[in-house]
C-alpha cells in the first residue's frame, strides 16, 4: 500500500498542475508585451473602471466606436494589446492605417495618429506607478481594435452599403455580420490577416494605380468610388456570366477574363432633375401631372430563366398612365395602328376606338392594354426573362437606329439589345431549341457547323416570321449583372464614362466617413 501511495501521489499531482496549469495574470502578460515590470502591480478592477470612463468618452468623439460595445461588455482587459504590441503586430497595423491613402481612405478615419502616439508613450513607459498607465492602456486597447475591425471592414466589404443609398439596388452584397467583430479581434496573426483583406483583383489595382498617380482632383473621386463598387462583395459565383454596365451601355458575357460575346444596349431614361423634391410634392397631392419619371434601370443580380420568341407587350400600368391614356384620348386610331388590344375585366374589347376616354381616371384606368406580336412591338422579336422586382428584362427592340446614339439612357427601363439572337445562341446549351427560335421568327435553319456564330445573326428578310409567342426554357440558368461602373481598366488605360444617373455624385457623399 505504501508503494502504490509513494507512485500514485506524486504521478496524480504532476498530472493537476499539467491539466489545470494556473493561468497568467493580466499583469504578467502585459509585464511580459509590454517589457516593463510595472504591470506586474496590474489591478484589472482599477482598470475596468478607467476603461468604461474612457469607452464612453470616445464614443462621444465617434458614435461609430460604440459599435465595439457588445465586444467590450464581454471582454475589458487589454487583451489586443497583449496580443499584438509592438512588432508582434500593432507596429503592423499603423503601417497599414498610414498607407491606406492608397484605397481612397484618410488615415485619420482610423485615429492613426493617436494610436501611434499611445504606443510611444506606452513604450516611454514615463509612469510613476502602474496606475497612471490605465488611461493610455485602455484608449489604446479600443482605438486599435476600432481601427483593425473598420479597415478590414472596409477592404473585406466596403464603406458603404449600396442598399441603403439607392433606391433600385436589388443586389445582396455581403456585409459585416454580428460575428465579424469577435472574429477579427481573436485573429491569431494580425500581420497575415492585414495582408490577406488587401484587394488584389487586376481591376482593383489597376485604379488603385491610376489613383495614386493622379492630380487631378475629379478624375480621383471617380477613381475612388469605383474601388468603392470593387470593394462590395457580390453573390456572383460563377466564371460565366452577361453584365451589363449602365454608364457604358454595353452589354459583355464573360468566361473568367475572356468575352464570349459583346453589344450594344439601351437602358432606362435618367430620372428627372430634383426628382427627390418633386416626389414628394406628388405624394402630397397625388396628381399624376406632379409625378417625376425615374426609368432608370436598376442595378440586380439575376438569373436568365426563359426566352420568349415574338414577344407580347403587357404595358406597365406607369406608361399606361403618362403615354397609352394620352395618345388614344387625342387620335382614335392610334391604338389600331400600333397593333395594341385593350382588355377589361380579363374580356377583349372588340372596338377600343369607341371607348370615351375622358371618363376616366387615368390614375385609376380599369383597362389592361397588350401590344402583340409583329414588326411594330416595342419588344422586337426576342425577349430575356429573369426574376426581379423591378419588372424589367432584355429584348429587342424595333428602333434600331437608337444603338446609333451616343447616349443611349432612352428606354423605361428595361433593357434593349443590338444583337439578340447572338445573345440567344451564346445563352442557349440546346441546338434543337436554338432552331425552334429561328424557326418561330421565320429564318432558315444554320449552315451545318461552319461559322454558326458569323451565321446566326444573319436573318432572311424575304421571310415572315409567325405572330404567335413562344416559350423556351433554358437548360442552363445564365446569371446576369447590371452593374454601375464609370472608371475600369481595359487594354493597360482606364476606360472613363459619363455619370448618366449621378451615381458618383451619391456614393462619393456617402464615402465622407473615409474621407
Amino acid at each position: 500500500m505504501k508503494t502504490f501511495i509513494a507512485i500514485f501521489f506524486p504521478a496524480a499531482l504532476i498530472y493537476f498542475f499539467v491539466a489545470y496549469k494556473f493561468k497568467p495574470s493580466t499583469g504578467e502578460l502585459l509585464a511580459e508585451s509590454l517589457g516593463k515590470e510595472i504591470y506586474m502591480d496590474f489591478d484589472s478592477v482599477k482598470y475596468d473602471s478607467v476603461f468604461v470612463n474612457e469607452f464612453n468618452s470616445l464614443c462621444k468623439r465617434n458614435e461609430n466606436v460604440s459599435s465595439l460595445k457588445k465586444y467590450f461588455n464581454n471582454n475589458v482587459n487589454p487583451d489586443f494589446i497583449i496580443r499584438f504590441f509592438g512588432a508582434k503586430g500593432l507596429d503592423s497595423l499603423t503601417n497599414h492605417l498610414d498607407n491606406s491613402f492608397v484605397h481612397g481612405f484618410n488615415p485619420e478615419t482610423f485615429h492613426t495618429k493617436e494610436i501611434k502616439d499611445l504606443i510611444i508613450a506606452l513604450k516611454a513607459n514615463n509612469f510613476n506607478n502602474v496606475d497612471e498607465s490605465y488611461s493610455k492602456l485602455a484608449q489604446l486597447e479600443i482605438l486599435s481594435s476600432y481601427a483593425f475591425v473598420k479597415y478590414s471592414s472596409y477592404l473585406k466589404f466596403g464603406v458603404v452599403n449600396p442598399k441603403k443609398i439607392y433606391l433600385r439596388y436589388s443586389i445582396d452584397v455581403k456585409q459585416a455580420d454580428s460575428l465579424f467583430i469577435p472574429q477579427m479581434l481573436s485573429s491569431v496573426n494580425i500581420v497575415d490577416t492585414l495582408n490577406t483583406i488587401q484587394n488584389k483583383s487586376k481591376q482593383y489595382v489597376a485604379l488603385q494605380k491610376a489613383y495614386l498617380s493622379s492630380k487631378n482632383d475629379s478624375l480621383r473621386k471617380i477613381l475612388a468610388v469605383n474601388m468603392e463598387r470593387l470593394r462590395w462583395v457580390l453573390p456572383l459565383k460563377s466564371d460565366k456570366y452577361i453584365q451589363v454596365n449602365i454608364p457604358d451601355f454595353r452589354l459583355v458575357y464573360f468566361n473568367g477574363e475572356d468575352t464570349i460575346t459583346t453589344m450594344k444596349v439601351c437602358v432606362g431614361e435618367k430620372r428627372d432633375t430634383d426628382y427627390d423634391k418633386k416626389i414628394k410634392i406628388y405624394e402630397k397631392t397625388g396628381d399624376l401631372e406632379d409625378k417625376p419619371n425615374n426609368r432608370e434601370t436598376p442595378q440586380l443580380f439575376s438569373n436568365i430563366k426563359t426566352i420568349y420568341s415574338n414577344p407580347e407587350w403587357n404595358i406597365p400600368e406607369s406608361i399606361a398612365q403618362t403615354e397609352i391614356y394620352t395618345m388614344a384620348r387625342r387620335n382614335s386610331s392610334y391604338l389600331r395602328r400600333h397593333n395594341i388590344l385593350v382588355y377589361h375585366k380579363n374580356k377583349l374589347i372588340e372596338n377600343p376606338s369607341s371607348i370615351r376616354w375622358y371618363k376616366y381616371d387615368r390614375k385609376k384606368l380599369p383597362f389592361l392594354f397588350v401590344q402583340q406580336s409583329g414588326p411594330g412591338n416595342s419588344l422586337g422579336k426576342l425577349k430575356f426573362m429573369f426574376p426581379n422586382t423591378s419588372s424589367v428584362y432584355l429584348h429587342d427592340t424595333n428602333v434600331k437606329s437608337a444603338f446609333k446614339l451616343n447616349n443611349r439612357a432612352i428606354s423605361h427601363g428595361c433593357i434593349r439589345l443590338e444583337k439578340p439572337l447572338q445573345l440567344a445562341w451564346h445563352i442557349m446549351d440546346n441546338e434543337t431549341n436554338f432552331e425552334k427560335i429561328r424557326t418561330e421568327l421565320g429564318l432558315k435553319p444554320l449552315v451545318e457547323t461552319a461559322e454558326k456564330k458569323n451565321v446566326v445573326v444573319k436573318q432572311d428578310k424575304t421571310e415572315k416570321p409567325p405572330l404567335k409567342p413562344m416559350r423556351f426554357f433554358l437548360d442552363n440558368e445564365t446569371p446576369l449583372l447590371i452593374t454601375y461602373h464609370t472608371a475600369w481598366a481595359k487594354n493597360g488605360k482606364i476606360e472613363y464614362r459619363k455619370d448618366v444617373y449621378q451615381m458618383d455624385d451619391k456614393l462619393w457623399v456617402a464615402m465622407k466617413i473615409i474621407r
